[in-house]
């Protein structure tokens, strides 16, 4: 920020785009030449092309009486080239070295990032270059010599052989044909160096005509590069955002991609990988490893990856068994696919996987005989799903390949709560198309860490509505209460609905306990166990946690409000403006610091969030965002600290009412704009303050935080 006030903005210069020529302009790169000199003053006596080549000649005159011309070695040259007898087809008709040829080679391939600039009364036009060529001496006239030589040896051996000789006996020939070429052959020939130096030989030359600098042909050509009028008709690409601008200007180099080997298919480069969408790095990471802990994916994105948004994308696309991800069933068997082994079709294959996964969500050991038996698929296939996500052990069965990750379990109690509902769903699933007997696993005893048994949802449904049947007058009770309290208070009512998405195993646990038209409360009780599949903390389940959702009533008087509320005033007193989309990050990060079973983990509205910010002394800046924005929802509501007890505050406010009504503004009319409601001429490091506690620069303009989209 301080190098872009120390270098400010002193003009701004319109860019047209000259197409005229767009198909048509080279540029030439000539070798050094004295400063005296200038080409325009060399005379060219002629020039030709190979348009498909893109290959020029150009013959330039020698100053043969310049002092620092050797005239002995000029002629030395042309007898070497021509000899003694010089006719039309010698290279120097005048015995004498008095020009050179100039050859041209291509400097690269992709010429779309270069074009030529001319800068005129205030305004950049810009033509895109058809091809760069570099100029170089050209030394075939040695090449000529070499051959004169050996031609003249020649003939001096033959003439020194002796004609007495007696002639050579007759020898027989032996006449053969060709065979046909075969299509392979023929490419190979036509891959060839000899036979691409041949096709470019045969290419005619064009020859051209040289016209110089100050010649009226020049000037005539030269008004080309100047964009033909300035209605924008000819400039209407570059009428786009700055990021495609930039993107037109500097396209992705193409050569690098061509000059990629193919790798194979099971081969897996973290240098593409990093280039796609995270949603897609986490799906190929998945399908690949198949069985991986959270920390271990971390790593493999790398760290500026945000934790939040990989376990929104994970969900997507693995289970959690043990603590750990495995990759979902329809990933690896995509639908229309079917066994290579038994031919049976993907939708039994995932349905027998699912099993596999669900008994090792019930047990660290499977015996593979016993999945066979249940899901009647070929021994081929269960061995492929094991070998997935198992080990096979001696006499004991499979066990699952990872140790339990309670780390996980204990961080992101919200994730494994999810993910049981998930299960839950399948479970059900199961039962009914494999006709499974409702079991659970023995409790554990207490203190022992690990994974326990699933309990079925038919059964939490009944101990649910039992509790519900039992607290509800105190629940009646209690919804008084918060009536009354909300009368006496400003704060709106918290809809405490969780906007974390579900799939839809978890939707439709969701919607039966709607239909209950209560608060599902899976508290342990009536002989279930006291912790849940996937190491469900049994702290969750106390205090009228629910799984559907549904967090414990309260007010802006409970202690989880009052939590809340010193999360967002600290978080304030640091940022002075926030977006909603960054509060619930700071929200969220702030959740994974907090010991499992703390009270903030009950489920937090983005209502009940927002009625927060409000209540803590803080304003929602209505930023005028522009209409092509692509801010999300989140990302347009912004909330400013309006009063933080310090001297800044009346500043802070003026400058929160201009971006009320602009969406990005300079800096002049944000320093006029302060002195002329504050009343005095405040000094830079005043400014500085609150531009710095509320806004960000960005090509010269100042926006608000959180709202600039490059």
């Amino acid at each position: 920020m301080a190098n872009e006030e120390d270098d400010p903005v002193i003009q701004e210069i319109d860019v047209y785009l000259a197409k005229s020529l767009a198909e048509k302009l080279y540029l030439f790169q000539y070798p050094v030449r004295p400063v005296s000199m200038t080409y325009d003053d060399i005379p060219h006596l002629s020039a030709r092309i190979k348009p498909k080549q893109q290959k020029v000649e150009l013959e330039m005159a020698i100053d043969t009486l310049n002092p620092n011309y050797c005239r002995s070695k000029g002629e030395q040259i042309a007898l070497n080239v021509d000899g003694a007898c010089a006719d039309e087809t010698s290279t120097y008709s005048s015995k004498l070295m008095d020009k050179q040829t100039f050859c041209s080679s291509q400097t690269t391939s992709n010429t779309s990032r270069y074009a030529a600039a001319l800068y005129r009364q205030g305004e950049l036009h810009l033509t895109p270059l058809h091809g760069i060529l570099q100029l170089r001496p050209s030394f075939s006239y040695l090449d000529k010599a070499d051959a004169k030589h050996r031609e003249r040896e020649a003939a001096n051996e033959a003439g020194d052989s002796s004609q007495d000789e007696a002639e050579e006996d007759v020898k027989q020939i032996t006449v053969r044909f060709s065979r046909p070429e075969s299509e392979q052959a023929r490419q190979r020939r036509v891959q060839s160096y000899e036979f691409l130096q041949k096709k470019h030989a045969e290419e005619p030359w064009v020859h051209l005509h040289y016209y110089g600098l100050r010649d009226s042909r020049s000037e005539h050509e030269r008004q080309y590069l100047l964009c033909q009028g300035s209605s924008g008709v000819e400039n209407t690409e570059l009428v786009k955002s700055p990021s495609e601008y930039l993107m037109m200007l500097m396209p992705p180099s193409q050569e690098e991609e061509k000059d990629k080997p193919v790798a194979p298919s099971n081969v897996l480069s973290m240098a593409q990988l990093r280039t796609l969408p995270l949603a897609d790095q986490i799906k190929i990471l998945m399908k690949n490893v198949k069985v991986m802990p959270f920390a271990n994916l971390m790593s493999l994105l790398g760290p500026s990856i945000d934790s939040v948004a990989v376990l929104r994308g994970i969900q997507k696309v693995a289970m959690l068994v043990q603590g750990n991800w495995v990759v979902k069933s329809d990933i690896l068997y995509p639908k229309d696919s079917s066994s290579p082994h038994s031919g049976v079709p993907a939708e039994v294959l995932c349905r027998g996987r699912d099993f596999v996964m669900w008994k090792f969500t019930q047990n660290r050991w499977v015996v593979r005989k016993e999945v066979a038996a249940v899901t009647k698929l070929c021994a081929e296939d269960v061995k492929d799903f094991l070998e997935h996500m198992a080990v096979v052990r001696i006499n004991k069965g499979w066990e699952f390949i990872l140790p339990y990750d309670g780390e996980f379990i204990k961080k992101h109690p919200d994730v494994v709560q999810r993910q049981h509902m998930l299960w839950t769903g399948i479970q059900a699933k199961l039962e009914k198309v494999y006709n499974l007997v409702k079991e659970t696993m023995p409790k554990k005893p207490d203190g022992q860490s690990g994974p326990v048994g699933l309990v079925s949802g038919d059964q939490r449904v009944q101990v649910a509505k039992r509790q519900a049947q039992q607290n509800h007058a105190l629940l009646e009770r209690e919804l008084q209460r918060r009536k009354e309290q909300l009368r006496a208070s400003s704060v709106l009512p918290a809809v405490r609905i969780k906007e974390e998405p579900v799939s839809e195993e978890g939707e439709e646990e969701e919607e039966r306990g709607a239909e209950d038209e209560q608060p599902m409360d899976t508290s342990p009780g009536g002989g279930l166990h006291s912790r849940l599949a996937n190491g469900l903390p049994a702290a969750r389940a106390a205090g009228g946690d629910s799984f559907n959702g549904h967090p414990p009533s309260g007010s802006a008087g409970t202690p989880v409000a009052r939590e809340l509320r010193a999360f967002v005033e600290a978080t304030f007193q640091r940022q002075f403006v926030l977006t909603l989309s960054e509060l619930k990050r700071l929200f969220n990060l702030h959740l994974a610091s907090l010991p499992p079973g703390h009270m903030l983990f009950s489920g937090i509205s983005d209502r009940m969030l927002q009625d927060t910010v409000l209540a803590a002394g803080c304003k929602q800046i209505l930023v005028p965002f522009p209409p092509q924005t692509a801010a999300s929802p989140d990302e347009q509501k912004v909330f400013a600290l309006w009063e933080s007890g310090d001297m800044s505050d009346q500043h802070r406010q003026v400058l929160l009412e201009i971006f009320s009504k602009n969406y990005r503004v300079r800096r002049n009319m944000i320093q006029s704009r302060l002195t002329q409601e504050c009343g005095e001429d405040l000094s830079k490091q005043e400014v500085d303050k609150v531009l710095k506690d509320c806004c960000v620069s960005y090509g010269g303009m100042w926006y608000l935080k959180g709202t600039v989209q490059s």
